[in-house]
């Protein structure tokens, strides 16, 4: 008898993993319990707990239609994802899904704004009807602010708010890490380092960093590569901590980051296609790239709408279903004129010129008839 599942019989009883042959056993209250090595053995000698789940290949599902069609096993945990959109794209409304998705399942997400205040990316989520202010709140959603620094004058800056962001920035206050100087890629590092240590981030949560094309016009070359390969290290390898990053499509893209497809786990595309429909364009999703599962590099056709985030249609169908309609209104347009109703019929004798009302009708008859009696008698 083995301690193993009956319906997964190949694993090993402690870490989960398939059981090659020649497995090690071990006999305990008369079950024989069977291991993949001698390690996981005597790991569970000294335990008083086992895995209970297959951590082959630990995955997440990113929540988001295009994403999760593209990518049937999910994708890894310790991703560095390089999210690359052109202009018009919502590349922010993306990133602001992956984070909705990771905050509803219950895990605790951090952002890095470059572009935007924190007000402006707590609004983004409202827009999307996707209310953050609780996760502010609780602490589990925190924001990396590298964006106020800009403001000379920050008492002006907060004496303009409008009552709204006023109530905003109560949830924000305790929510925000400020970043002093965002040039300065190692206090970006310590902030952000500091804020998942704060949300006990490992082998749980998202990071988010919406432009690594602002963050590169602040540094040097070489010091914007270095931040996002020690980034990913300390992150997603050391953490198994997904980190999507966004980039701005600018020119040929073969610039930072656009160059980075040799360091990033995975890529996604977003694209403004004007070809698929005349005279209009199109958001389309890809991913390029991702390590270590199955992806199926496809296009999909894709929109935002409130409370739904992403959402995938077919162009084609949709010019399809829309020429089907128009050519059903068409027929019966044309039905009609061929073949009126009775209705239509009785509307049509009444509206003739020569139709009177019924009384002068039956005058008419009457006349008829004292007519063809006259006849009658001259002949």
């Amino acid at each position: 008898m083995s301690g193993t599942d009956d319906s997964d019989p190949d694993r090993c009883d402690f870490c989960r993993l398939p059981c090659p042959e020649g497995t090690h056993t071990l006999e305990r209250d008369g079950t024989t319990y069977r291991f993949c090595s001698a390690t996981c053995r005597d790991a569970m000698q000294r335990s008083d707990r086992v895995f209970t789940e297959y951590h082959g290949h630990r995955r997440i599902d990113a929540g988001v239609a295009g994403l999760d069609a593209a990518l049937p096993q999910g994708l890894p945990r310790n991703s560095f994802v390089l999210v690359g959109g052109q202009t018009g794209s919502r590349s922010g409304a993306l990133q602001a899904e992956l984070v909705w998705r990771a905050l509803d399942r219950g895990d605790p997400a951090v952002i890095v704004s470059f572009g935007e205040p924190p007000a402006s990316v707590v609004q983004r989520f409202l827009t999307l009807d996707w209310n953050v202010l609780p996760h502010l709140e609780s602490g589990r959603l925190r924001i990396v602010d590298c964006f106020t620094y800009r403001l000379e004058d920050r008492d002006r800056y907060e004496d303009r708010l409008c009552e709204w962001n006023v109530h905003l920035s109560r949830f924000t206050d305790d929510a925000v890490t400020s970043v002093r100087d965002p040039s300065d890629a190692s206090e970006i590092r310590h902030k952000l380092d500091a804020a998942l240590d704060d949300r006990d981030m490992i082998d749980r949560g998202v990071v988010s960093i919406d432009s690594l094309t602002e963050f590169g016009t602040l540094v040097q070359p070489v010091q914007a590569y270095d931040f996002v390969k020690d980034l990913r290290a300390d992150v997603c390898k050391g953490r198994f901590v997904p980190v999507f990053a966004g980039a701005t499509l600018q020119g040929g893209g073969e610039s930072f980051p656009h160059d980075l497809h040799y360091i990033a786990d995975g890529i996604v595309d977003l694209q403004m296609n004007d070809e698929l429909v005349e005279d209009t364009l199109i958001k389309r999703a890809r991913v390029r790239k991702m390590s270590g599962v199955l992806s199926y590099q496809e296009w999909v056709a894709y929109e935002y709408t409130a409370g739904e985030g992403m959402v995938t249609f077919s162009p084609a169908e949709e010019i399809e279903g829309e020429d089907s309609a128009s050519g059903a209104g068409t027929d019966a347009m044309d039905a009609e004129d061929a073949d009126p109703t009775a209705e239509n019929v009785d509307d049509a004798v009444a509206d003739a010129p020569d139709a009177g009302d019924g009384d002068d009708a039956e005058s008419l008859d009457a006349g008829a008839s004292a007519t063809a009696d006259d006849s009658s008698n001259a002949g």
